[in-house]
């Protein structure tokens, strides 16, 4: 590595590579994370509010053996390793958007890789809920519908947004990985240039670019979980 780092030209050629290279590298990543989280929650924010409001003393008890099958499903993605996962989804890929190659053919196994964790955020956040609340709330007539929308979710807004934050961090760091079976973004920079061609000053250059990233996402989602907590401003 000395070596590499006091040749002149090499340092300069990778210099070359992270300017022409980074920001479209950058790009890639920033929408990739939008889509994968966007769609993570529309399956998985459902799927936490079912797993909590569809128990047996539930506010909307579902039939037992639905229950055990959302259990049995959330519990086996979460089990299997990612990057196995989403060699097993790449024919998914193909069949939504045409390609097993690229960024937007990691997409597909991102959001069944991350709808899971997002489930299981949600029905957490969603079970600290303090249930005096709930249980005025039908006493008033409120319908499931209403309790879910107007006191369940707005009460464990702090927790649902400090989950997000986790989220965030958990699809980078999977994006970064993806770049092993020919995702995009600045996980195919360290690893093309970094792993493959041992171009170092590219790797940590990208690495840098994804620790960055998470610190500013878990502050942002800290700051602003903070300020949605009720209890907190109650005591200020």
């Amino acid at each position: 590595m000395f070596d590499l780092f006091s040749d002149a030209a090499k340092v300069a050629q990778q210099m070359e590579i992270i300017c022409s290279e980074y920001g479209f590298a950058l790009w890639e990543t920033m929408y990739s994370l939008l889509l994968e989280v966007l769609f993570s929650y529309v399956i998985g924010l459902p799927l936490g509010v079912l797993l909590v409001t569809g128990e047996k003393e539930g506010i909307r008890p579902l039939p037992r053996w639905l229950m055990t099958v959302l259990n049995a499903v959330i519990n086996l993605l979460r089990s299997v390793p990612f990057l196995i996962l989403m060699i097993i989804a790449l024919p998914l890929s193909k069949l939504i958007v045409g390609t097993k190659v690229g960024t937007a053919a990691t997409i597909p196994p991102m959001v069944i890789a991350a709808f899971p964790l997002v489930a299981r955020m949600v029905e957490s956040s969603l079970r600290e809920v303090n249930q005096g609340v709930v249980e005025a709330a039908q006493s008033m007539g409120a319908s499931a519908l209403q309790i879910v929308g107007k006191v369940l979710l707005p009460e464990a807004l702090p927790s649902l947004i400090s989950g997000g934050t986790i989220t965030v961090g958990t699809i980078l760091g999977y994006g970064a990985m993806a770049g092993i079976i020919g995702g995009g973004g600045l996980g195919k920079m360290a690893i093309n240039y970094g792993y493959y061609n041992f171009k170092f000053l590219v790797m940590w250059a990208a690495v840098i670019g994804l620790i960055i990233l998470v610190q500013v996402f878990q502050s942002a989602g800290t700051r602003i979980a903070v300020k949605c907590d009720k209890r907190l401003r109650n005591r200020s």
